[in-house]
């Protein structure tokens, strides 16, 4: 099956992007199902085309779509029997593996919610998020399940457990219970616009909230997909994510697109990623296609690229990857790498699309075709090109959200009239092209100036011994605030005049007045688990705040 959107190939002739966008418009089907989509039409029109293959154990366990619908079906079936029904969540506190999709194809059928869980969540934040969101099943692993089984008084509405390592004390065997299953089952019909997955923002500003989506938003994120992975799928295309299929990167940037598609999706959980690893998995597996944070991305850039690696593209989220981060993609890696932007709300609403624009170093690319994107300032109205001003996202672009689950006052505040506000402030060039500026409480006042930490950490790690950065404001009496810069040091980089050179190379490349006042070198930066910097905590600790 031919799913593609766009039969334009990078660097065509009819792939300029103002027509791909003109010429776009959504075609969402009243009913829609996520499950049907990514698993059970494969299984019906090629049952033995491999979906999967899971590395875990040191093995390479193929799945096929056939296997992966008898799994899910009969797993709903179990479900069902346990009392599952239209509406509810089950949670799924698994690493990458087979038994993610399976977990969520069975929820899906019945019309449930996925509520994809990151392993490791302690127990704070496991109870916040099954309480709040009522959970009725969980499905976890043996690593996993004591933590979980110990948090139960708390849960009045978890029902039940699934453990894909055996039954143990009230945890259900998963494999034993989909073998004694039927796999015979009539599916819940669902709208679009019925929810399917519910994913938690990380938590950095407050409580983290439940960000409930629609079985369309699968949708929502395939021009990106076929636009920044340079006309995705192409014959041979494997894809694989380190990301953990807990958070909307891993899970909607890479391994439900990749079902969605027929393109293998490889399965294989790093509990610490290590590029040579990482290298040596993509060279063995044949991986052409590759969603890598940037954290990943500048350990790659610090190890030798062994023989066997044929990557044909990159895309990366999260924070800016700078012009030599896009240089070493180009000349060491052979693949472009594509900055894309987007948010839990409503992701993938920007890319950088090499084979389809120019590539504007520092900048996260255009709005994607069934997108509208703009840059308001504070009385909503359009920003001047160039102007700072926040980033939003017009409604009706299927990969936004419904709402924030049980707060409807925070659904409400995130929108102006017709648009999403992202908390992102940025710039929109003349010919369309955004940059991300900062989270909008990240912004560095100092001496009158409004200044963004991304491009001065970008700088610094355009340096060859500094492996990343990280740039807050602390309080000054004259200028309100000062520049102050943490910085990692590659292994075995001498520290002895670092700070200067440093303090210079901004000074030079970027702007004197944005300059670090101070640069000092850490070991380690907070980092939140989908891999970004923690600004925040690095001033509460300046400040003791």
């Amino acid at each position: 099956m031919d799913r593609r959107l766009f039969r334009v190939r990078p660097e065509s002739d009819d792939s300029d992007w103002a027509s791909l966008r003109t010429g776009f418009r959504w075609s969402i089907p009243a009913h829609f199902n996520i499950a049907e989509m990514c698993c059970d039409s494969w299984a019906r029109e090629e049952p033995d085309r491999v979906a999967l293959i899971d590395l875990a154990g040191g093995g390479a366990r193929e799945w096929t779509y056939g296997q992966l619908k008898d799994a899910s079906d009969r797993l709903a079936n179990a479900f069902r029997a346990r009392g599952l029904k239209k509406g509810d969540r089950v949670g799924v506190l698994l690493p990458q593996g087979a038994a993610v999709p399976i977990a969520h194809f069975a929820a899906q059928k019945l019309g449930a919610v996925a509520l994809p869980l990151f392993t490791l969540f302690g127990a704070e934040a496991l109870t916040y998020r099954l309480s709040d969101s009522a959970a009725k099943i969980v499905v976890t692993d043996g690593e996993n399940l004591d933590k979980l089984m110990a948090l139960r008084p708390d849960l009045p509405e978890l029902a039940e457990v699934y453990s894909i390592d055996g039954a143990a004390g009230e945890a259900r065997d998963l494999w034993a219970e989909i073998a004694a299953a039927s796999p015979e089952i009539t599916p819940e019909p669902t709208l679009a616009e019925d929810p399917a997955v519910l994913i938690y923002t990380s938590g950095t500003t407050g409580a983290p909230k439940g960000v409930l989506h629609a079985h369309r938003f699968l949708l929502g994120h395939l021009p990106s997909m076929e636009l920044t992975h340079e006309g995705f799928p192409q014959p041979d295309d494997r894809g694989w994510t380190p990301a953990d299929w807990a958070w909307i990167g891993g899970l909607m940037d890479m391994a439900m697109p990749c079902l969605y598609y027929g393109v293998p999706l490889i399965a294989r959980r790093m509990r610490k990623f290590d590029p040579a690893e990482a290298y040596a998995m993509i060279a063995e597996h044949r991986i052409r296609n590759l969603f890598l944070p940037p954290t990943a991305l500048k350990l790659m850039r610090g190890t030798p690229v062994p023989e066997g690696v044929n990557i044909r593209s990159v895309s990366s989220g999260g924070e800016s990857l700078g012009a030599e981060m896009l240089a070493w993609g180009r000349e060491t890696l052979g693949a472009p790498i594509n900055e894309l932007y987007g948010q839990t709300e409503c992701n993938l609403v920007v890319s950088m699309c090499a084979g389809f624009m120019a590539v504007k170093p520092g900048a996260m690319g255009q709005a994607l075709p069934g997108h509208d994107v703009a840059v308001l300032r504070e009385d909503g109205s359009a920003a001047a090109p160039d102007e700072l001003g926040e980033i939003a996202v017009r409604r009706g672009s299927p990969s936004m959200f419904l709402e924030y689950l049980n707060k409807p006052e925070q659904t409400a505040a995130k929108f102006d009239g017709d648009w999403m506000r992202t908390g992102d402030l940025g710039r929109r060039d003349a010919e369309g092209y955004f940059t991300y500026v900062a989270r909008d409480d990240d912004v560095i006042t100092s001496a009158g100036y409004r200044i963004g930490p991304t491009e001065i950490e970008d700088c610094l790690t355009g340096h060859p011994d500094v492996v990343m950065a990280a740039v807050i404001g602390v309080p000054d009496k004259l200028r309100t605030e000062v520049v102050k810069a943490f910085v990692i040091l590659r292994e075995g980089a001498d520290w002895e005049g670092m700070e200067r050179i440093l303090i210079d190379r901004v000074k030079a490349r970027v702007s004197p007045h944005v300059a670090p006042r101070s640069v000092v070198k850490v070991d380690s930066l907070p980092m939140t688990t989908t891999g970004k910097i923690m600004r925040r905590e690095l001033r509460a600790r300046e400040t003791g705040a």
